[in-house]
């Protein structure tokens, strides 16, 4: 008896989990971000001193309105902009960011947070993060 239970007792806890995975994996219901091109922006070498933009262009793909709360970057040096209406399922939305050039010296990494109500978020949170790069320069040669 004793050498059937343990195996029994592993398949068990093999099914078990399998199922919790797939569960998991299988998307929720609600809204979600699709972010076009991904959720980093890489500026390459910049010169130092204009204002460098970029918008990131999103999609709902889920089954509810996506409502953006908040948009924050990690430090003032940028700006944002943001959709303050519903981001109805199958529209698109974007976030325009500003970085103020002239404050970055080199290699620089920003992360921007979203907080919103999409079911999505990587970090199981109601917090969504972009990334900005690039490598800030006093001469850019052409």
């Amino acid at each position: 008896m004793r050498k059937l239970f343990v195996p029994l007792l592993c398949l068990v806890l093999g099914v078990s989990m399998h199922s919790n995975a797939q569960n998991n994996a299988v998307p929720k219901e609600g809204p979600m971000f699709k972010f076009e091109g991904g959720d980093t922006h890489d500026f390459g070498i910049l010169k130092r001193g204009p204002v460098a933009m970029y918008v990131f262009e999103f999609t709902n793909t889920g089954t509810r309105p996506l409502n953006i709360i908040n948009v924050t970057p990690s430090c003032g040096c940028t700006n944002v902009d943001w959709p303050k209406v519903p981001i109805m399922p199958g529209q698109k939305g974007k976030i325009q960011l500003g970085l103020k050039t002239e404050e970055q010296h080199g290699v620089f990494n920003k992360e921007v947070y979203i907080q919103s109500d999409a079911v999505n978020n990587p970090h199981g949170d109601k917090r969504y993060t972009i990334y900005i790069k690039g490598d800030a320069r006093d001469e850019v040669q052409k």
